[in-house]
């Protein structure tokens, strides 16, 4: 690993130095490939020797268990390529994260993406979850995306209806790891971009907590309904397990405010959940 990644590996990483809720034991081996061709290349190397790969992308959205992961955690933060490809489309890896997306969109006066204002992580892993806010999701902007088969490290593009993008999800394999998407955009003057951008961190700036740990929104909305409407009435809010908190702020974040271990944050999860499922008769 160390002679085919270099730096791009560590060994006995402490997964909570790598994702948005500071939780989560060591990694055998946290490897980040340069390039698509690296991660086909790490992939067949993997395969080879039957050792395990799991995917992780910006960190975000995700709960690693306090013993960590065994075999080869594969991050995608070394993939950071992205372009503008005249006249309305973005390319861009996986490992990119939302903002730079937005940043560059908004240079070229390319509308279609200002949910991205309100969505933290990176593309691949916003393009799995079909990540987005009430202005748009990720399907409504996708033109293709491409991802390496962990089984053999072979090169796969899907167009957007091949993803089976829905609320919240997608089809793309579990056995492949995103490395890279288009985005097909609209020319849209820049001062209504910033001005629909800065609306949306506004109101969330408004709604969500500060300075904590988090994942965001814990638990998804069922159908004409809020997940934080559900838990506040259930009476959630400032419930806690050790240092893992239903915020009092905004009842769907479920927070780490300090030391929390991701045992305390499921037991909190299922104590909810529960609760919910008592009071309202819904399983979030």
């Amino acid at each position: 690993l160390r002679a085919m990644l270099g730096d791009g590996v560590r060994f006995d990483e402490p997964m909570r130095r790598h994702t948005t809720l500071k939780i989560g034991g060591p990694a055998d081996a946290l490897a980040e490939p340069r390039s698509p061709a690296e991660t086909s290349a790490l992939a067949r190397w993997c395969a080879a020797r039957r050792i395990p790969i799991t995917v992780v992308g910006g960190g975000s959205n995700l709960l690693v268990r306090d013993g960590g992961v065994r075999g080869v955690v594969l991050g995608t933060g070394r993939l950071r390529g992205i372009e503008h490809a005249p006249p309305q489309a973005i390319r861009v890896e996986a490992g990119v994260s939302t903002g730079k997306v937005l940043s560059l969109a908004l240079r070229h006066e390319l509308g279609g993406i200002e949910f991205l204002g309100g969505v933290p992580g990176s593309v691949g892993g916003g393009m799995i979850m079909n990540a987005g806010t009430y202005l748009g999701e990720f399907k409504d902007v996708t033109s293709w995306v491409e991802s390496v088969r962990l089984g053999d490290g072979e090169l796969v593009r899907r167009a957007n209806a091949a993803c089976g993008f829905r609320y919240r999800h997608s089809d793309l394999p579990p056995t492949e790891v995103v490395v890279a998407a288009e985005l097909a955009l609209r020319p849209r003057p820049r001062a209504e971009i910033e001005a629909e951008v800065k609306a949306l961190r506004k109101r969330r700036a408004e709604r969500e907590p500060k300075k904590v740990a988090s994942n965001g929104s814990t638990f998804k909305n069922p159908p004409n309904d809020f997940a934080g409407r559900l838990i506040e009435a259930a009476g959630c809010k400032g419930w806690r397990e050790g240092d893992a908190v239903c915020s009092p702020v905004h009842a769907n974040w479920l927070v780490n405010t300090g030391r929390a271990t991701a045992a305390q944050l499921a037991a909190l999860i299922e104590r909810v959940r529960a609760e919910v499922l008592r009071v309202h008769g819904l399983a979030l």
